[in-house]
C-alpha cells in the first residue's frame, strides 16, 4: 500500500515502481499473442488469416467479460487504502465464483454463436477450419484464465505488481515452446498449424493459474488475507458490488476491443494479403499500446488507494503523472512506427506484397498514438475513482456511432479502401479522449478533502 507523500519526485518513484512490473507483465502477455501471429505467419498465409479471424472473435468476447473482473482492482485498492483488510478475502472468493459463471458464458458464446458465425463468413474453407480449431484450443484454458484474472487483480490492488510479472515471465517462454511444438509439429508432436497456437495458449493458462494459487496460498506477503480459508457461500450482494463496478468496465473494454475486431471482419471482403497486413500492423501497435495500458492500470491502483485513504490531492497528482508518462512515450512510438515500419513488417512475413501493405497501415497507426496516450491513463484514473459508467458510454458513442460509420464510408466510397477504417478509428479515439478529459476534470472537482 502507498503512503501519503508530498513531493512529486517521490510520487514519480512510486508510480514507476508500480507501473514497470505491470508493463513487463503486459508485454509478456502480449508476446504470447505476438508469437501466435509471428510463428503462424511463418507457417502459412492461410493459417495466419485463420488465426487472425479467430482472435478477432476471441479478443472482444474474452476481454469484455474478463474486464468485468477488473472491477476488483479499484474495489480492493480502496479497501486497502481505507485499511479495511477484512473485506478483501470475501471479495476475492465471490469474484472467483463470478469468474466461473463468466467462463461458462464465454464457452457458450464461442460454441453456439461464434463458431457458427465463422462458418457463414465469405472465407476460404481452410481459413474457416483454422479459425474454428484455434478457438477450440483457446477454450480449454477459459476457466483458469478467468480465475487468474481475479488473483491478478488482488495482487495488483495491493501494489504487488511484481508478483504478476514473475508469473507471466515464467509462463511466456513455455507458451512459445508449445507453439514451436504444436504449430510446426516438431519432436514428434502433431503438426496443427494455426490451431496449435490456440492449444498452446490454452495449456499455458492452466500453468499460470496454478502458479498464482500457490503464491497467494503460500507466500508470507499474502497469508494475512487467507484467501482460500473459510469459504463463503455465493453472496449475490457481494456479486452486486463487483458487477456494479465491473460490468461498465467490461462493456467499455468490449466496446474498444470489438471495434478493432469488427474492422478486421469487415476486411474479410478484401484479399488474404490485406487481412494479414492489417493484422500485422494491429499486432505491433498493440505491443506499443502496452505502455499507456500499463500506465492506465498503475493509475487505477494509485488513485484507488489514495481515494480510499481520503487523499484526493494525491489522486489528482498521480493522474497527471500517468498522463505525462503516456504522452511522452507516444512520441517515441510515433517515431518507431514511421522510421522502422519496413523492418517491423519484415519480421512477420517474407511476403513482399504483405510487407508493402503493412507499411501503409503503420502510417495510420502512428496517427492515433497521441490520442491513445491521453485516453488510456484517464480511463485508469476514472476507474480508480469508481467512475466507470461514463467511460462505457463515451466509448460506445466515439467508436461505434462516430468512428465506425466514418471508417465504413471512407473505405467504401473513397479511394482509401481498407485504410479508411483506420482513419475512422483515429477520429473516434480523438473524440473519446477529449470527452473523457472533461469528465475526469468534473470528477476531480467533486473530490473535496475531508478537512476542507
Amino acid at each position: 500500500m502507498t503512503t501519503a507523500t508530498n513531493t512529486l519526485q517521490r510520487k514519480s518513484s512510486i508510480f514507476i515502481k508500480i507501473m514497470i512490473p505491470i508493463l513487463i507483465t503486459q508485454v509478456a502477455l502480449y508476446l504470447m499473442s505476438f508469437f501466435d501471429i509471428l510463428m503462424t505467419g511463418r507457417y502459412d498465409t492461410y493459417h495466419l488469416a485463420g488465426v487472425t479471424i479467430g482472435s478477432s472473435f476471441w479478443i472482444p468476447v474474452y476481454t469484455g467479460l474478463s474486464g468485468i473482473l477488473m472491477g476488483l482492482t479499484p474495489i480492493i485498492a480502496q479497501q486497502i487504502g481505507a485499511r479495511n483488510k477484512t473485506n478483501v478475502r470475501p471479495t476475492v472468493q465471490q469474484a472467483l465464483y463470478v469468474s466461473l459463471a463468466l467462463s461458462a458464458i464465454i464457452f457458450i458464446l464461442i460454441k453456439w454463436v461464434v463458431l457458427p458465425a465463422i462458418t457463414k463468413m465469405p472465407l476460404d474453407d481452410q481459413v474457416v477450419i483454422v479459425a474454428s480449431s484455434y478457438l477450440t484450443g483457446m477454450s480449454i484454458g477459459l476457466v483458469p484464465l478467468m480465475a487468474y484474472t481475479v488473483l491478478r487483480s488482488f495482487f495488483d490492488a495491493l501494489g504487488a505488481t511484481r508478483v504478476s510479472m514473475f508469473i507471466i515471465l515464467l509462463s511466456a517462454p513455455i507458451n512459445i515452446a508449445l507453439n514451436y511444438l504444436l504449430i510446426f509439429g516438431n519432436f514428434g508432436f502433431p503438426e496443427l498449424g494455426g490451431a496449435g497456437a490456440g492449444y498452446a495458449s490454452g495449456f499455458t493458462y492452466w500453468l499460470v493459474f496454478f502458479i498464482s494459487v500457490c503464491i497467494a496460498w503460500l507466500s508470507r506477503h499474502f497469508k494475512e488475507f487467507a484467501l482460500f480459508s473459510d469459504w463463503q457461500r455465493v453472496s449475490f450482494s457481494r456479486w452486486k458490488e463487483i458487477l456494479l463496478v465491473g460490468i461498465p468496465i467490461g462493456l467499455s473494454i468490449f466496446v474498444e476491443t470489438s471495434i478493432f475486431s469488427v474492422v478486421t471482419l469487415l476486411m474479410s471482403s478484401y484479399s488474404a494479403q490485406v487481412i494479414s497486413a492489417h493484422q500485422i500492423a494491429l499486432n505491433f501497435t498493440s505491443l506499443l499500446y502496452m505502455v499507456p495500458l500499463s500506465v492506465s492500470m498503475g493509475t487505477t491502483i494509485l488513485v484507488g488507494q489514495s481515494i480510499g485513504a481520503g487523499r484526493p490531492k494525491d489522486a489528482k497528482e498521480y493522474t497527471r503523472l500517468g498522463i505525462g508518462f503516456a504522452v511522452a512515450f507516444s512520441f517515441l512510438s510515433i517515431f518507431i512506427l514511421l522510421v522502422f515500419r519496413e523492418a517491423i513488417a519484415s519480421m512477420y512475413t517474407p511476403d513482399t506484397a504483405i510487407i508493402a501493405l503493412a507499411m501503409h497501415f503503420f502510417i495510420y497507426a502512428a496517427l492515433f498514438q497521441l490520442s491513445d496516450a491521453v485516453q488510456a491513463p484517464i480511463q485508469g484514473a476514472l476507474r480508480g475513482y469508481k467512475d466507470v459508467t461514463m467511460t462505457f458510454f463515451v466509448g460506445l458513442v466515439s467508436f461505434w456511432i462516430i468512428g465506425l460509420p466514418v471508417g465504413f464510408a471512407l473505405a467504401r466510397f473513397t479511394e482509401l479502401a481498407a485504410y479508411g477504417y483506420w482513419i475512422g478509428l483515429i477520429v473516434g479515439l480523438t473524440i473519446g479522449a477529449v470527452i473523457l478529459s472533461l469528465r475526469l476534470r468534473f470528477i476531480q472537482n467533486k473530490q473535496v478533502p475531508p478537512h476542507a
